[in-house]
């Protein structure tokens, strides 16, 4: 008879499962994560697993929490260089829009990208990735959407990949061609949603560059009809959609995304009670972004209570990006989910576990301890998960295991990382 590889345990801890149909945090006072060949085979009580295979490694694990590694669902972290100065524009009174019609925002950032070589982008990336890595995320879903023609948008998520060489996450990718219009097409939309398709779609997903597609739907970026062309060639060509919608105002967003079963819509400030009946039927993620919220000084909250009454999954992310959120802390946007916007603690810690796995398209593979799904875990030297949520600039974090394999903390950086 075949021997069976060894079990890894983690034992003598408490845990957030965050597993079971009826949702909540699926807590255990006594329990076990064991795992074989970086899957997990048991997580729940202690006295209720019988090792069926030689144990390698047992740690105790001291009373400590372990949940599920977090998970960043919505970042644009490959980016080159940073905004401050729309910062101090803001500060001194600027709206976003303005920023943006100024020659600021998303087109400055597009300047930047396509002046920096990929290795170069690696290199400015690596200190962001590393922040999240140290919070115990395991992984990290990436646009592009600062390239806005096809080399460059290839030379994002070719960075993007790359990132999974050099540190041990894991990374998803979404094209965001239609992100913005660049100014070489002098203000003509159809022609360059006509491009995104036409070219630069097909390539990418040839390619195998992007793990789903994403666009922006807003009065400064593009119309529902306009990314609902995108929308149907990433289909054809079998790739998911998600979609930035309801953010500056409320265009259909959340329902148009919707209705092409989109697993995310992302920022949703102006969604409406039939947005979000549409995304419950339709099982769409609301991820919450309260970074960008922030920084824009925005005054219209995301409405959680429609999403709770009509049972829309709620994840939260970074959004990290030079423009509107410079943030890199999963524990900060919990809090300010929590602070901000109401979220439970519970809400909180599935946003950037089960429910962020769920849009990323995951759920089967990471997001909670369950047996069969990648172990994927962070211990945390904590009395309660509140304190995950409650504390601001503390990061409780003991160990980060991706796969069943501890991984070390990054290593500072030095001009050749």
């Amino acid at each position: 008879m075949e021997e069976r590889a060894e079990l890894t345990l983690w034992r003598n801890a408490r845990l957030a499962t965050f597993a079971g149909a009826a949702g909540g945090m699926g807590l255990v006072d006594k329990g076990l994560v064991a795992v074989r060949d970086g899957r997990i085979v048991h997580a729940g009580p202690e006295d209720a697993f019988n090792a069926n295979a030689p144990v390698a490694e047992s740690i105790d694990c001291e009373g400590r929490w372990i949940t599920p590694g977090l998970i960043d669902c919505h970042t644009h972290l490959v980016h080159a260089g940073n905004r401050a100065g729309e910062f101090e524009m803001r500060l001194n009174g600027a709206t976003y829009e303005e920023v943006a019609r100024a020659g600021g925002g998303i087109v400055s950032s597009v300047r930047s990208l396509r002046a920096a070589s990929e290795a170069q982008l690696v290199a400015e990336t690596l200190p962001r990735l590393d922040a999240l890595i140290a919070e115990g995320v395991t992984t990290v879903e990436i646009k592009s959407g600062y390239g806005l023609d096809l080399d460059n948008e290839r030379k994002s998520l070719s960075a993007a990949r790359k990132l999974a060489e050099r540190r041990d996450i894991g990374i998803v990718t979404s094209f965001l061609g239609a992100h913005a219009l660049p100014p070489e097409m002098n203000g003509d939309k159809t022609a360059y949603i006509d491009r995104v398709i036409s070219e630069m779609l097909p390539a990418i997903a040839s390619a195998g560059l992007a793990d789903a597609v994403d666009g922006f739907c807003e009065g400064i970026a593009f119309s529902p009809a306009e990314i609902a062309r995108v929308f149907e060639a990433a289909k054809a060509l079998g790739l998911p959609v998600k979609l930035h919608a309801d953010q500056l105002s409320n265009l259909g967003g959340a329902a148009l995304a919707a209705a092409y079963g989109a697993l995310s819509a992302d920022h949703l400030e102006y969604t409406d009670a039939a947005g979000a009946d549409a995304m419950a039927r339709a099982g769409t993620v609301a991820v919450i972004l309260p970074g960008a919220y922030y920084v824009i000084r925005e005054t219209k909250k995301p409405p959680v209570d429609l999403f709770r009454k009509a049972g829309v999954a709620m994840a939260l992310a970074t959004d990290c990006n030079p423009g509107t959120s410079p943030l890199t802390s999963l524990l900060l946007t919990m809090n300010m989910g929590a602070t901000l916007f109401s979220m439970t603690v519970a809400e909180c810690l599935a946003g950037v576990t089960r429910e962020a796995a769920r849009a990323l398209g995951l759920a089967a593979e990471t997001g909670t301890l369950e047996a069969g799904k990648w172990a994927d875990l962070a211990i945390w030297d904590i009395e309660s998960p509140a304190e995950l949520v409650y504390r601001l600039g503390f990061n409780p974090l003991h160990s980060r295991i991706r796969r069943g394999r501890l991984s070390p903390a990054p290593a500072r950086h030095d001009a050749k990382d």
